[in-house]
């Protein structure tokens, strides 16, 4: 180790004015052993600097290279991982944790311990040592190690270590001195033994002067000695007079003492008298309720304006004079707790008192508004109970301040007056539905029929026998039309379309009444009872039985208002309970409106819906949206039952086998479907729904037409699947349906289909001879053989076709188009008007066919000079004489 420490010393740390002090051999804990060396050094010029240096073994030689270095001072912590034990492992703090393994413990200790005498010489102790032996920091090794070789001109010995802890620095001052003394004696350098003779001379000569100065102040020390004792006697008479003086102020002292103890008592007094008076004063201001207000809660007039404006404002007072925020200790005092009483007393009467005058106004309103039912009942109007609303509006901050002081009995006025207007607005909305139903079933005669009748003026309906009518299907609704009696000029379709537009007037009228009425009372209630209506705060919330077995929504503790959600729910009660008979009055409309005639459900799905939207735009969530939703359910259902009766209705058609068929009609009903559906629900809200039941009736259609033609055996199959696809392509053509365009399509390509396919089969009868005679030449002509080679087949000679031209001649032709004519005649109907349009599509064809005869025996029999007796100019004369004849 030591020629280690020499080589590293020479090598490595001289060139850098460096002395190495304490080497360690060591490797990195838990990997590979790869040895290196840990150096502590100090420069050897000033400021000292106190490094940690690795060094490691060049790869490539013998000789040794510095790898890293620390300085000394970004130490942190030195732990040597067991004091008790010998363990060679130790750690180093500096950025980062190093951890290191010595070769033996005793290189580790003696490079601690090293470390531990730098930090206490250069740093102050700033690094700690972690399990290290007390005894290794307080008795601390030296080095011992061998001296470098003569010639170098720094040691690495244990002399010099201590060397390096016992020498101290000079100051300036010092500097400065020797400086003086050495330039004094300028031999000093070359002569060192006389400049060590003068200094002692020097030195003698300065004790020899310090001894006589001492003796020479002796005098002068007796002489401060002697003014020391006179001072000393002149502090003891200082004393005797402070004392004396003490004992004259102590008497003063116990009676200022004693004065200022009754000036702190006088202060206290006052003090407390203030806040007595303060107390008393807010208490008072706080507490009294005027005379004049006492009187008006005992006395005052429920039924004036004055009177109710008085007594809402004594309410007013009494309510802050009980809710007054007292202060600790109030409570305790006898007059607080009496006028306490008095409050609750005055609060007690009043309360029973406006609830009782309320209670009386809900009843004489329902007696006064019985009177109005007669009048109303002639019209289709409800009463108006604004006057009401406005008469009871003035008591609204009244019931506030009975909300929030006595809950039960608001509570109690609400019940009340749900219990009076239920009975009323049930009254009301009958009367009124009643008028309603014999406004749309006309004559009282005809009501009957629907199971309405009249006595002594009060109308009242019968629910059973509307159940009782079966659903008239569309044909039935046409025949009880054409039966009615004669009403002028009008028609019997006129008369359908009369009393759908007077269904939906009085429908609409209906709506347009109960929407108001239900508006403005919901708006009352909220105004009235102090119930907000657009606002929602979470609360918790029990519900409360009514007398009918319905539910109140209310908190849970009387006199705490409700949470703003349950106010909201309390306002939709109440008002399913007021108005409990509009729901079921209006599906019992419905449905006599639907007995009447089922079409009426689009008139009634397209009002229903407007006024849904228009209800739920105000506020979703209101009785008013809930109810006409609830309704608008039970019209859809009924809009879907009358599309499924029309389709059930078509598959049910029966045909007679006698007749033609000519237009069916589920076709007829459907187009007064569309058209009827198109006038009602243009810009309406529930397009989608009619869209669907379009698509839903035109595949019944389209099936059923197929069905009935297949089954018809009168009329043929082709002209009954002509002209009802024309009539169904024609009026959605009319109609412009958008949603069908698809449809329209099909309707037309099936209606030229067949078409085609008629004209053919019926043509192929006038020249029946002359057509198996061709289709046998083209016959040979497939099988293989040359066109030009046709005529020498013995069935398909020259004779043989002149032979089968002969038996057409012109005036046989025009006999069987004649006849053609004829049964067509007889299969087309009136109604479609299609008898041009096929027999000109029959021309086509016939003049096609000709030409295309003409073709083949041009080309089969080529120079034969074989023509047909007739000319396309025979043709055209002979069609355009036989439709002119007809």
């Amino acid at each position: 180790m030591t020629a280690i420490k020499h080589a590293l010393q020479r090598d490595i740390f001289t060139p850098n004015d460096e002395r190495l002090l304490s080497i360690v051999n060591v490797c990195k804990a838990g990997k590979k052993k790869k040895n290196c060396f840990l150096c502590a050094t100090v420069t050897t010029e000033r400021p000292v600097q106190v490094k940690v240096v690795k060094v490691k073994k060049s790869d490539k030689g013998d000789f040794y290279k510095r790898q890293i270095a620390w300085a000394l001072r970004d130490l942190a912590v030195v732990d040597a991982k067991d004091a008790i034990k010998e363990n060679p492992e130790f750690d180093l703090h500096f950025e980062k944790i190093y951890k290191w393994v010595a070769s033996s413990t005793a290189e580790k200790n003696a490079f601690i311990s090293c470390i531990w005498k730098l930090n206490q010489r250069y740093l102050r102790k700033k690094i700690d040592f972690v399990n290290v032996s007390s005894q290794l920091l307080e008795e601390l090794p030296k080095v011992t190690e061998e001296s470098v070789p003569s010639g170098e001109n720094q040691s690495v010995t244990g002399g010099d270590e201590e060397a390096v802890d016992e020498y101290q620095e000079l100051n300036a001052r010092e500097e400065q001195d020797i400086e003086i003394m050495m330039e004094g004696c300028e031999y000093a350098i070359s002569n060192a033994e006389a400049f060590a003779e003068r200094l002692s001379r020097e030195l003698q000569v300065l004790d020899g002067a310090n001894i006589q100065s001492i003796m020479a102040s002796e005098k002068q020390v007796n002489i401060l000695m002697k003014l020391l004792d006179e001072a000393l006697k002149e502090v003891d008479q200082i004393e005797l007079k402070l004392s004396s003086y003490e004992e004259m102020l102590q008497s003063v002292k116990e009676q200022m003492d004693q004065i200022s103890e009754s000036n702190h008592l006088i202060h206290l007094s006052n003090t407390n008298n203030v806040k007595l008076l303060s107390e008393i004063e807010f208490l008072v201001n706080h507490m009294d309720l005027a005379k004049g207000h006492i009187k008006a809660l005992q006395e005052g007039d429920l039924s004036s304006s004055r009177g109710i404006e008085a007594c809402t404002n004594a309410a007013d007072a009494l309510l802050q004079c009980m809710n007054v925020a007292l202060r600790p200790g109030h409570d305790m005092l006898l007059a607080v707790e009496q006028q306490q009483q008095r409050f609750s007393d005055l609060r007690e009467n009043f309360a029973r008192r406006l609830a009782s005058h309320l209670n009386n106004v809900f009843v004489q309103q329902g007696h006064d508004q019985s009177s109005t039912l007669a009048q109303h009942s002639i019209e289709l109007t409800l009463p108006n109970h604004h006057p009401f609303h406005r008469d009871l509006l003035r008591y609204a901050k009244l019931m506030e301040w009975l909300k929030s002081t006595d809950y039960r009995k608001y509570e109690g006025l609400t019940k009340n007056y749900m219990d009076y207007l239920s009975r009323l607005y049930e009254r009301e909305i009958k009367d009124f539905f009643e008028v309603a139903k014999i406004k749309m079933t006309g004559t009282t005669k005809e009501s009957k029929k629907f199971g309405l009748h009249g006595s002594s003026g009060k109308l009242t309906g019968s629910t059973s026998s509307l159940n009782k009518l079966s659903v008239q299907s569309s044909g039935n609704r046409r025949s009880q039309s054409s039966s009615l009696l004669d009403m002028g000029n009008m028609s019997a379709s006129d008369l359908d379309v009369a009393d759908r537009t007077k269904f939906d007037k009085i429908f609409e009228q209906v709506l347009s009444e109960l929407e108001p009425l239900c508006l403005a009372e919901q708006d009352f209630i909220s105004k009235f009872f102090k119930l907000q209506q657009h606002q929602s705060m979470p609360g918790t919330v029990t519900e409360a039985e009514d007398t009918d077995g319905g539910t109140l929504s209310r908190q849970h503790n009387a006199g705490t208002p409700l949470p703003v959600s349950s106010e909201k729910d309390m306002i939709r009660q109440m008002m399913i309970k007021i108005f409990r008979c509009i729901e079921p009055e209006l599906n019992n409309l419905i449905a006599l409106g639907d007995k009447i005639d089922s079409f009426n459900s689009l008139y009634m799905l397209v009002k229903m819906s407007h006024h849904v939207w228009t209800a739920q735009n105000v506020d979703p969530a209101s009785f008013l949206s809930t109810t006409l939703g609830n309704v608008l359910v039970t019209v859809k259902r009924n809009f879907d039952k009358c599309i499924s009766n029309q389709i059930r209705q078509m598959e049910e058609v029966k045909i007679s086998k006698k007749s033609k068929v000519g237009i069916l009609p589920f076709v007829a009903e459907f187009e007064e479907f569309a058209g009827l559906a198109e006038s009602i629900f243009k810009n309406a809200e529930r397009r989608g729904d009619l869209d669907k039941a379009y698509t839903k009736l035109i595949r019944g259609v389209f099936v059923n037409v197929e069905k009935v033609a297949n089954e018809s055996q009168k009329t043929p199959r082709d002209v009954v699947m002509m002209e009802n696809f024309h009539h169904i392509f024609a009026t959605l053509s009319r109609l412009k349906i958008s949603c069908l365009e698809a449809e329209k399509k099909e309707a037309k390509q099936k209606y030229t289909d067949h078409l085609q396919s008629y004209v053919i089969y019926s043509l192929g009868q006038p020249l029946e001879k002359l057509n198996h005679f061709f289709e046998g030449v083209e016959a040979r002509v497939a099988q293989g053989i040359r066109e030009e080679e046709v005529s020498y087949q013995l069935a398909f000679n020259k004779q043989e076709l002149r032979k089968v031209i002969k038996e057409y001649p012109g005036k046989e032709v025009k006999k069987g188009l004649d006849n053609l004519y004829k049964k067509v005649d007889k299969h087309l109907c009136e109604e479609e008007n299609l008898l041009q349009v096929v027999w000109h599509s029959m021309q086509d064809e016939f003049i096609r066919q000709y030409k295309h005869f003409e073709g083949l025996i041009a080309r089969c029999y080529p120079g034969s000079g074989v023509t047909m007796e007739f000319t396309i100019q025979d043709i055209l004369d002979y069609c355009s004489s036989i439709a002119q004849s007809h």
